[in-house]
């Protein structure tokens, strides 16, 4: 269980590391990839081992959501988010993407607003702009190092044509981790504005000692006939190629609308995505993930540190994922002026703040599910491109 064991991705047709010419000028050669939220760690053992056993069989022919993959991902959710899943909730979708574009095509229809709460994970408005709904943006307030929830705000934005809250729990790319109470607050807006409600907690295992995860389906548990958890394994395991997530639904209406359209749809989970999720949600998989966290911790500790060293910015302190959030304010600098620093003199790429909606500008997001050396390397480069403010 090393995660500072460094592996070359370079050339092996990894979007997050052979894309960054070209879509942010960082050359590839000496180029820091921190951008897209995937690690550069080996999966767990266990995983490797379920993928060496269906190589070994060599047959790779149709699976199905079988009872030891739905047991699986039932035992992972209670025992490590106290949450008593029945295996006949779970569905599964070609990732959390594909989970979110089905929600809005089952639940919205085309010129219906859809709320979002910024700044946000930038798929969130990039999929109900190209599903032909309208973007509803309520900006997070902040308090302090953290952004809280102005639902009064959001409750002046709305017309009557919101059909659906797209919400992120735990938050990216800031980190936060809602409360129980922020939490049902969010359920209740939901059942007095008569909207779906849609909690992605794709990162709901990368949450640090300090804090806890509660799922929103146990924090507001009467917001059942109204909410789809999605989850799933891809952030946590570094499997996110195999596009397989989850779509949990307690209720059994919306639950026999999901399984209408995926039916439609003709779409059957992969078998090899199958296989490693069973392995993941296990003991062993536990294991790997606690460790991982202790090794996410040494990262955070570096870059904050080095970071917050350099005058006028900020590393929002993480509570939960492996995305920092920098506040470039400080500086006096306008976005493509940092930009420019860190593409230009610091040659890393990183999702700039803007994309993720009203809130982040004067942002960047780093991914830090890295080598340690590499986090070390990337605050070096980031005290030299701004050597003139220390």
């Amino acid at each position: 269980m090393t995660f500072d064991k460094m592996i070359e991705r370079r050339g092996t047709h990894s979007s997050k590391w052979d894309k960054m010419e070209q879509l942010f000028g960082v050359p590839q050669e000496d180029g820091l990839s921190m951008w897209t939220a995937d690690s550069d760690f080996a999966t767990a053992p266990c995983v490797q081992d379920a993928v060496r056993r269906a190589a070994d069989l060599g047959v790779f022919g149709y699976s199905w959501e079988h009872p030891e993959y739905l047991n699986a991902v039932s035992w992972w959710m209670k025992t490590r988010h106290n949450w008593d899943v029945d295996p006949e909730w779970v569905l599964t979708s070609q990732g959390l993407g594909n989970a979110i574009a089905l929600c809005l095509d089952i639940w919205s229809n085309p010129g219906d607003g859809i709320l979002i709460f910024t700044p946000v994970y930038h798929e969130f408005a990039l999929k109900v702009k190209k599903t032909g709904r309208k973007v509803v943006e309520c900006p997070l307030a902040r308090d302090g190092d953290n952004y809280v929830l102005d639902l009064d705000d959001a409750q002046s934005r709305l017309t009557g044509d919101e059909k659906m809250i797209l919400f992120c729990s735990p938050q990216n790319p800031s980190g936060r981790v809602w409360t129980p109470e922020e939490l049902r607050a969010v359920a209740e807006f939901a059942e007095r504005n008569d909207l779906m409600l849609v909690s992605d907690e794709i990162h709901h295992d990368l949450v640090y000692a300090e804090h806890t995860h509660v799922p929103t389906a146990v924090a507001a548990p009467e917001a059942e006939k109204r909410l789809v958890t999605l989850t799933a394994a891809s952030k946590t395991f570094n499997i996110a190629g195999m596009r397989t997530g989850n779509m949990i639904i307690a209720d059994p209406d919306l639950r026999a609308a999901m399984r209408k359209r995926l039916s439609t749809l003709d779409y059957g989970p992969a078998s090899l995505g199958v296989d490693m999720i069973t392995a993941a949600y296990s003991p062993d998989g536990a294991e790997w993930v606690d460790a991982q966290l202790l090794h996410l911790v040494k990262n955070r500790a570096i870059f904050d540190a080095g970071i917050n060293a350099i005058p006028g910015l900020k590393s929002m302190p993480l509570q939960s994922t492996y995305l920092a959030w920098v506040d470039f304010t400080g500086t006096g600098m306008d976005h493509d002026d940092v930009i420019a620093r860190i593409r230009d003199t610091a040659k890393i790429a990183v999702s700039p703040g803007p994309a993720f909606g009203t809130g982040g500008e004067g942002f960047q997001r780093f991914n830090l599910a890295t080598q340690g050396a590499r986090v070390e390397d990337a605050v070096a480069r980031m005290q030299r491109a701004f050597a003139d403010l220390q």
